[in-house]
């Protein structure tokens, strides 16, 4: 998959070192989006990240490197559930915006899903404006849905249909 700036594929092995920089040893990131923290890159389980059909690189079209990653999960009856995380050196330039929805293209197009959901932890301003900016509209709220980083976290639900 493509966008103006952005190459959408595969995982590769060459990644491991991006992988951790951009995602897995970003605590800004990781604030944000759930990932298991890496402390350093010899101890970073890299290969549970490759091979995996659910799992996109979100790469720089111009040089080819990660800079985040994108996937879906919970796919049943045609809906699924989307994230993403783009290491935080890239934030506030659209590539978030621009990687989702390209992806829900490609999920619509190829996968034949007719409903996306994401969600965000509360606060998370920037990953709801990217989920607007799809054309994804609020559909509900759980409080603390689940324990991340040794705090309860509520999720906000948006989604589109399409």
């Amino acid at each position: 998959m493509e966008t103006d700036r952005l190459i959408i594929d595969e995982i590769r092995e060459t990644d491991k070192e991006a992988y951790f920089t951009s995602i897995s040893h970003d605590k800004k990131v990781l604030e944000t989006f759930i990932c298991t923290y890496a402390d350093s890159l010899e101890e970073f389980d890299f290969n549970k990240y490759l091979g995996r059909d659910d799992l996109y690189a979100i790469r720089l079209k111009d040089s080819e490197e990660l800079i985040g990653i994108i996937l879906y999960f919970d796919e049943e009856s045609g809906v699924c559930e989307i994230g993403y995380g783009i290491g935080s050196e890239y934030w506030g330039h659209g590539y978030a915006t621009e990687a989702a929805k390209r992806f829900i293209r490609f999920l619509h197009e190829e996968k034949g899903i007719k409903k996306v959901t994401a969600s965000f932890f509360t606060g998370n301003d920037a990953s709801k404006h990217v989920m607007e900016k799809c054309g994804m509209t609020y559909d509900h709220f759980v409080e603390n849905e689940l324990t991340y980083l040794g705090k309860e976290r509520d999720l906000t639900y948006f989604s589109v249909n399409l």
